[in-house]
């Protein structure tokens, strides 16, 4: 481990949650413990899934399921979103009702809320996969793969407008998916932002209103606080949000929503359940949300419940209004019991 630690100038080891985690955890602590190599526990939720898929196959032809396993659950800490989309939302997460629902209606959910998520934070033109280009608005399947395959026979978009030579994408799909998929150093600076084509116009003669251009997109030259939007926006004739939102873009392109989200938490070092105390106060991270509560992974490879009676100082009606999954949180320890291997803890710190 050590020589490859060397050899690929690794910083940090992704350990899945599965089979032998603790094991593994502990070895790697001794290991990396006079080294600057940081490790995380990852949610392997569903990564045997995809090894045994056809679209791993694909990906991985000469690779074991076990070899595949291992390339999703560190690509997971790279880029979650886009491993995760190769993956049924239903073999993320664990809930407590999903079985009972209606299968057909909790998959049209749940590929709602995945679609959402990827438009939300929008996609590379040149290094999304297939997988994650289908959830992009207006593009389907068949055309995420005409999509890979223009890519791999003309190499790299240098703008949005390419996206009409793919086969099969015309102009009314081009409309849809044009303002989620973004292209880093475009010829046009703003295919590097969310701003639709169709407000290109508007977002120049912004630039040009206050007195600077699409050269000065995303330098310190630009000011564009304390804006009259009520004003600019019937001069320019375009909605407030609209406008809120090209200026929001303008301000940092290629932006990505997940950078305002709390950092996951590196350890350097074990503790396992021995080693807790009423009153210690730890940071975690909410795996998982419940009715009664929120389990919350604090680095002992037993989650901790915080029971919805503890996770506010006022009525919470569900955990869901004040924790989300991925959530970093301060918890302090309540009882540990360990004949039932269970972790009580509070945020009431």
């Amino acid at each position: 481990v050590l020589d490859l630690i060397k050899k690929y100038d690794v910083n940090v080891i992704a350990i899945g949650n599965g089979t032998a985690s603790r094991e593994s955890e502990e070895i790697v602590a001794n290991i990396i413990k006079n080294t600057s190599v940081e490790y995380i526990i990852v949610n392997e939720a569903g990564a045997s899934v995809y090894s045994a898929s056809k679209l791993a196959d694909e990906e991985f032809p000469d690779f074991n399921e076990g070899e595949r396993s291992a390339v999703s659950i560190a690509r997971r800490l790279q880029d979650p979103l886009a491993e995760l989309v190769k993956i049924d939302p239903k073999s993320i997460g664990v809930g407590q009702y999903q079985h009972d629902m209606n299968q057909k209606q909790l998959n049209e959910s749940l590929g709602g809320v995945v679609e959402r998520v990827v438009n939300e934070v929008g996609v590379d033109l040149n290094t999304a996969s297939s997988s994650l280009l289908n959830y992009v608005s207006g593009i389907t399947k068949s055309t995420a793969k005409n999509i890979i395959s223009y890519r791999e026979e003309n190499g790299k978009f240098d703008n949005r407008k390419e996206l009409l030579n793919v086969k099969k994408l015309g102009k009314k799909t081009f409309e849809q998916c044009a303002g989620f998929v973004k292209i880093d150093n475009p010829q046009h600076p703003l295919d590097n932002t969310t701003i639709h084509p169709e407000s290109y116009d508007a977002a120049v003669k912004l630039l040009d209103k206050l007195g600077y251009t699409l050269a000065d997109i995303g330098s310190n030259n630009l000011k564009l606080d304390n804006l009259d939007y009520e004003e600019l926006s019937d001069q320019l004739d375009i909605g407030v949000i609209t406008l809120q939102d090209i200026v929001k873009e303008l301000k940092k392109p290629g932006r990505d929503p997940r950078e305002d989200m709390p950092k996951p938490v590196l350890r350097k070092n074990v503790l396992s359940i021995e080693d807790l105390e009423e009153g210690m106060i730890m940071q975690g991270t909410v795996r998982n949300i419940v009715d009664f509560g929120a389990f919350v992974d604090i680095g002992v490879h037993q989650d901790g419940l915080v029971h919805i009676s503890q996770l506010a100082d006022k009525f919470v009606k569900h955990p869901l209004d004040i924790v989300s999954v991925g959530d970093i949180v301060d918890v302090k320890v309540l009882d540990v019991d360990l004949a039932r291997n269970r972790i009580q803890l509070s945020m009431l710190i």
